[in-house]
C-alpha cells in the first residue's frame, strides 16, 4: 500500500480521513429515479421554506450509535474539527467543493453538528490468504457527516452552489485545508442517494505529490432547511487507488432521522 502518499494527503482530504489514518497508518439514477437522481422532488419549489432547526434539534437529529447496524458513531471533537477559515479553494468557483469535501458547512448556517462513523472490521473467508486477511483489515470506510440548518432558503442556495461547482470544476481543482495543499484531479457525479429533497453525489479523485491517486466520496443532500453532507474515505482504496461503493446505510439512516 502506498501509505506515504496517504499520510501526505490525508489531512487535506478530510477530518474523517485524518482520524482514520492517524490511528491505522501511524502504527503502520436514471430518469425513472428523477426525484432522487437530480434532487428535485415533486412540489419542492412550491413548498414554503422550512424553519431552521436549532442546535439542540440538530443534535437530536444527528446520526447516533443506535441508528447504525454496524460500525461506530462518535461526535467530532473541537480538536479534530476544521474551521471554515482554514479551507480555501484556489478558484472561487470550486470552493464549495473544497468546503463540502472537508465537512465544512457552506454559507451561513443557523446551527451545525458533526458526526464521524467508522465501519466495523470485515471478516475474511476461512481460506483467505495472509495478504487477503490484511486487505480485509484495511477495507474500512470512514465517514464524516455534517448537518447544517439554514434560514430563508439558505439550504437551497447551498445545493445550488454545490451543483454548479460540480459542473464547473469537473476537470479538477486545488485547495488548502489546515495549511496543507490538496489536489483533486477530477470530479465525477454519481447517482444521488434517495430520501432527500435535493442531492448531489460525487467521487473526487485526490492526487498526492508523487501522482498517486485515490477516490473520496462526497454527497451533499437537503431535507427541508437542513443540509446533510457526507465525506467518505476507504483506507484500502486510499492505498490502492481503486474505487469503492458509498455506504448508503449511513445516508439512509441520517436522512430518515431528518424526517
Amino acid at each position: 500500500m502506498r501509505l506515504s502518499a496517504v499520510r501526505r494527503t490525508a489531512l487535506a482530504s478530510s477530518v474523517a480521513a485524518l482520524a482514520l489514518l492517524a490511528t491505522a497508518c501511524g502504527s503502520s439514477q436514471d430518469d425513472g429515479d428523477k426525484a432522487a437522481g437530480d434532487g428535485k422532488g415533486e412540489g419542492a419549489s412550491a413548498a414554503p421554506a422550512a424553519k431552521a432547526l436549532t442546535a439542540a434539534e440538530l443534535e437530536r437529529a444527528a446520526l447516533a450509535q443506535a441508528d447504525v447496524k454496524s460500525g461506530k458513531v462518535t461526535k467530532v471533537s473541537a480538536a479534530d474539527d476544521v474551521a471554515k477559515d482554514k479551507v480555501k479553494g484556489e478558484k472561487a468557483a470550486c470552493e464549495p467543493l473544497a468546503l463540502a469535501e472537508t465537512g465544512v458547512p457552506l454559507g451561513e448556517p443557523a446551527a451545525s453538528v458533526k458526526r464521524s462513523w467508522t465501519e466495523g472490521p470485515k471478516k475474511p473467508s476461512g481460506d483467505a490468504s495472509t495478504e487477503e486477511e490484511i486487505g480485509a483489515a484495511f477495507d474500512l470506510d470512514k465517514a464524516l457527516v455534517t448537518l447544517a440548518s439554514y434560514e430563508d432558503g439558505g439550504a437551497e442556495a447551498v445545493l445550488k452552489d454545490v451543483k454548479e461547482a460540480a459542473g464547473a470544476c469537473a476537470g479538477g481543482f486545488t485547495f488548502t485545508a489546515m495549511g496543507e495543499k490538496a489536489r483533486i484531479a477530477k470530479v465525477a457525479e454519481d447517482p444521488a442517494p434517495g430520501g432527500a429533497d435535493e442531492a448531489v453525489a460525487m467521487t473526487m479523485t485526490m492526487t498526492g505529490d508523487d501522482g498517486d491517486a485515490f477516490p473520496v466520496k462526497v454527497y451533499v443532500t437537503r431535507k427541508g432547511s437542513t443540509v446533510a453532507s457526507f465525506t467518505v474515505l476507504n483506507l484500502a482504496s486510499a492505498g490502492t487507488g481503486k474505487d469503492f461503493p458509498f455506504p448508503t446505510e449511513i445516508s439512509d439512516a441520517q436522512l430518515a432521522k431528518l424526517g
